[in-house]
């Protein structure tokens, strides 16, 4: 069984990050049904919660990927498109003969394996949780470092999502190369950015 999910859909800036995980069945044992019951959507979990997370899923998948698309690839080809490749990338990475792929809330391009979308998989899906645990993971880590480089935004904090403070210091600096110029947003349309 292979989960994917991503991370940074909805946000105003950084990457967006998606990711798979594979779990083996068959390898589960009590313990690791005990760790897989903590999984649940990452937005449902503290930052704290999913960090100590992080590397429980790395040590029960059987395999696993992050992909990242760029905000310039997000402009150029459009969230939805691209959202729908990096999924399908992410589990072309971990799939197998005879996978099942599951991906929160939307089917993928043609692959050669059964998937399945799943409606608030990330809730009702260990794989899709896990993979969910990894991108949110991963995204953090990027907006972290990315606050350090692009100072004034507060990216640490909000992550790049549309908060009141992200959008004051959109109206204070403008906006910074990491943000997504193609993305519709009333907090764009509310902001003198011309």
């Amino acid at each position: 069984m292979a989960g994917a999910d991503e991370a940074g859909r909805g946000c105003l800036a950084g990457p967006l990050v998606a990711a798979a995980v594979l779990l083996d069945l068959e390898r589960v044992g009590p313990q690791e049904v005990r760790a897989l019951g903590l999984l649940n959507d990452s937005k449902q979990h503290s930052e704290e919660a999913r960090e100590a997370l992080y590397p429980v899923v790395l040590r029960l998948a059987a395999r696993s990927a992050v992909v990242s698309r760029c905000v310039p690839a997000l402009d150029e080809r459009g969230l939805h498109r691209t959202n729908l490749q990096a999924l399908r990338d992410a589990l072309m990475r971990v799939a197998r003969p005879g996978t099942v792929c599951l991906v929160d809330g939307f089917r993928v391009a043609e692959m050669p394996y059964e998937q399945r979308a799943i409606v608030e998989g990330d809730a009702t899906s260990a794989a899709i949780a896990a993979a969910s645990i990894l991108a949110k993971v991963s995204r953090d880590r990027f907006m972290q470092r990315a606050d350090v480089r692009h100072p004034g935004w507060a990216f640490a904090g909000h992550k790049g999502y549309s908060s009141p403070e992200h959008r004051a210091a959109i109206q204070r600096q403008g906006v910074s190369p990491l943000h997504r110029l193609s993305f519709q947003s009333t907090a764009y349309q509310q902001l003198s950015l011309g």
